[in-house]
């Protein structure tokens, strides 16, 4: 059985999004459904709807920062009842079973996780449909309690973006004492930036762009580097405990991992579309690492979201309706934005 709901999507990479109806499943036994308040856009829609990530099954509903309040709630729900606000991030199933869905790192699932849209929904037999959509249908193990945020819709790109940038940081121990650097200053990195001052680290900004060293301080970083000023750089070598990488273009990381101190790690959250080169020296000579990381576990999510909470840290957002969407993504694609855009989903 399925309902039928109003959302946002194409049904080719040369088509803009436009109003359409997709169905939903209808509510399981241990299913949430909420109406969904506020979307983010994420730089991996932009990639799915261009086909970069690979065809899609037309058509394709992008939105994987969700936030809304519960409408309906299954048999065996016990977490959620109508009224409470709930959120999605990117996962709304995996296997269960598996060392890594145990250990609650569900994004490293063996079997593959199901994402919340352009995924195999193996409940349905469809497939997923993301957030820019009026309702969203989700396992209650997945669905996160989402805190009153006085500024909800900015607090929908932690879903990701703060996923994504609190978990390299709590598991490479920033905090009191240690010096965190932070490439790039976007959707990921303004995050990180707040989210590192809020674990008492001190933040040093590296960026390309001028206009964004002052905006670097006033998001809370220590210091800000702009990376084409050599006498500027030289200043952090063998300085930084840990560097968060945000940038998802190609880059010399070679720069970076001379700034890190002995056992120090470049950590790569961005996905750069062409590989990086690593010298052998630049990680022999102080024994030092490059790492990666994607998202977060269900449980580090809900972590996050309370520690975001309690340090009153949500996305810089510009709040848009659904029919600035197309635009939307155009600006994004040219770095036009600061730093995260929401969809105000009243407007679909």
């Amino acid at each position: 059985m399925s309902t039928k709901v109003k959302a946002y999507g194409t049904s080719s990479t040369e088509n803009p999004l436009e109003e359409i109806t997709i169905e939903r499943r209808t509510v399981q036994a241990h299913d949430v459904e909420f109406e969904i308040l506020y979307c983010g856009i994420c730089h991996s829609d932009l990639h799915q709807i261009k086909g970069d990530f690979g065809a899609f099954p037309p058509p394709i509903v992008p939105g994987h920062e969700m936030v809304g309040r519960v409408t309906a709630v299954g048999n065996h729900v016990t977490k959620f009842k109508i009224g409470d606000l709930a959120a999605v991030g990117c996962i709304v199933d995996s296997c269960g079973h598996c060392e890594y869905c145990e250990d609650g790192i569900e994004q490293f699932c063996d079997e593959g996780v199901t994402f919340s849209f352009n995924s195999e929904d193996k409940i349905s037999g469809g497939h997923t449909f993301g957030g820019f959509s009026k309702t969203y249908v989700c396992n209650e193990k997945y669905v996160l309690k989402m805190p009153a945020f006085e500024d909800l819709a900015s607090a929908a790109p932690l879903l990701c973006a703060g996923i994504t940038v609190y978990s390299p940081l709590k598991h490479w121990g920033a905090g009191p004492s240690k010096k965190v650097g932070v490439l790039g200053i976007g959707g990921l990195g303004h995050l990180a930036i707040k989210i590192a001052k809020a674990m008492g680290a001190e933040v040093v900004v590296f960026t390309t762009s001028p206009n964004k060293v002052e905006d670097a301080k006033r998001l809370g970083a220590d210091e800000a580097v702009l990376s084409s000023d050599a006498e500027a750089m030289a200043k952090y070598s063998r300085q930084l405990h840990f560097i968060i990488d945000t940038v998802s273009a190609k880059h010399d990381v070679n720069v970076y991992l001379n700034l890190l101190r002995h056992d120090g790690t470049v950590v790569l959250v961005g996905l750069p579309p062409e590989p990086l080169e690593i010298g052998a020296f630049n990680v022999i000579m102080g024994r030092r690492s490059f790492a990666g990381s994607n998202i977060g576990g269900i449980a580090e999510t809900q972590e996050m979201l309370d520690f975001c909470f309690e340090h009153n840290i949500t996305a810089e957002s510009e709040i848009i309706p659904i029919d600035y969407v197309n635009t939307a993504f155009e600006r994004l694609e040219k770095g036009d934005v600061k730093y995260r855009f929401v969809i105000d989903m009243a407007s679909l």
